[in-house]
């Protein structure tokens, strides 16, 4: 099993693309280099374009002969440029490969995941991190944003957190184990509101409306209270805005 890192902004998301860079496609060509035989990934969760990873996990059978730290520290040197740094690329990271169990699926065994979304609540905008957080100059009411995470949390029909285009699924229903809206900003209020959330499963764009929803909590554009009533209603048109992808995480997976 792999445990991979990854910074989401110059891939085309996880999933095997044609003609396009994606974090399966640049890991399964390389492993496919080294290994000598054709490497075929099951990726834990489909991330989308622009989203990272602190802990995405992944899948592949296949009798290779090679020590997994051998082929760990191949792959990274590989994907990092190598020490001559000619191609110091350097945006995806095995973190383990480990043997494991020859049933064990990184999909299908796993049993719960947290993301983590990244806002940035400052008047100024930082460009050294616009592919990495949420910038929102406006001051964020976090306690109002935590007051209304509660009226998520729990085993509910998420419908009205989900974004159309995703695969269909047989049931829209979930649960929230955790929800922590964390204020990291500084004695004049500027720096960044942290979002984790927690759960057995996600739906297409789940975690994003979520937040989507809680920051406009936050700005005072809809009432705490009203989330229950969202959650309730399953109706996407009932939630917020889709915060955008270059704040989302991956940041741990659970078996």
């Amino acid at each position: 099993m792999l445990k991979i890192a990854y910074d989401g902004s110059c891939f085309s998301g996880w999933q095997r693309q044609p003609d396009k860079r994606t974090v399966q496609g640049v890991l399964e060509e390389v492993l496919s280099e080294y290994t000598g035989v054709d490497v075929k990934l099951n990726g834990t969760s489909r991330t989308d374009a622009g989203v990272h990873a602190l802990g995405q996990c992944a899948s592949f059978k296949g009798d290779f002969r090679i020590p997994a730290e051998n082929l760990k520290k191949a792959v990274n040197d590989r994907m990092g440029g190598g020490m001559n740094r000619k191609n110091p690329v350097g945006d995806c990271v095995i973190l383990e490969l480990d043997e494991v169990d020859p049933d064990f699926h990184a999909r299908f065994d796993c049993k719960g995941k947290t993301y983590r979304y990244v806002i940035n609540n400052r008047p100024e905008r930082d460009i050294f991190r616009r592919n990495y957080c949420y910038w929102i100059p406006q001051r964020l009411d976090v306690s109002a944003m935590r007051e209304a995470a509660e009226f998520i949390k729990g085993t509910h029909d998420f419908r009205a957190f989900q974004a159309s285009g995703g695969n269909e699924r047989e049931t829209t229903v979930r649960t929230i184990s955790a929800l922590e809206v964390l204020d990291l900003r500084n004695e004049e209020g500027a720096g960044d509101v942290i979002i984790e959330v927690t759960g057995d499963g996600f739906l297409y764009n789940m975690v994003r409306i979520i937040t989507g929803t809680l920051v406009e909590v936050g700005l005072g554009k809809r009432e705490a209270l009203s989330v229950k009533d969202t959650v309730e209603s399953m109706d996407r048109t009932r939630a917020g805005h889709t915060a955008p992808a270059e704040g989302l995480y991956l940041k741990e997976i659970y078996f």
